[in-house]
């Protein structure tokens, strides 16, 4: 995971996502499913490009499964997009980087 994505659980959920002033885009992922492997790249561009602007935060569904219960996430990936705390879009499986890039663009204004 680069520098740019930060990785979600329990105890910075709060912090990185509810209590955020960006928009942010939460990737609910496992390591063994392959979609999530294959929209990993185009996160890491997003969450590059978007840096200052959005957050990308991933949570690893199977060290966190309470979290992805408690978001109702039945298949991966499920991407979701929060600003000033509250759910805008919830998307399930893999985007094309347009797609993502111009929910981000409308929600940051």
């Amino acid at each position: 995971m680069s520098k740019n994505i930060v990785s979600l659980n329990q105890s910075n959920f709060k912090n990185e996502v509810l209590d955020s002033t960006k928009p942010v885009l939460i990737d609910f992922y496992a390591d063994w499913c392959a979609p999530c492997r294959m929209i990993a790249p185009i996160l890491e561009q997003v969450a590059k490009e978007y840096e200052g602007k959005a957050t990308v935060v991933k949570l690893d569904v199977d060290a966190n499964n309470a979290l992805a219960a408690q978001f109702g996430v039945m298949s991966i990936p499920t991407l979701v997009f929060f600003k000033d705390g509250k759910e805008v879009k919830r998307v399930i499986g893999v985007r094309p980087k347009s797609e993502l890039t111009r929910t981000l663009d409308m929600m940051i204004g």
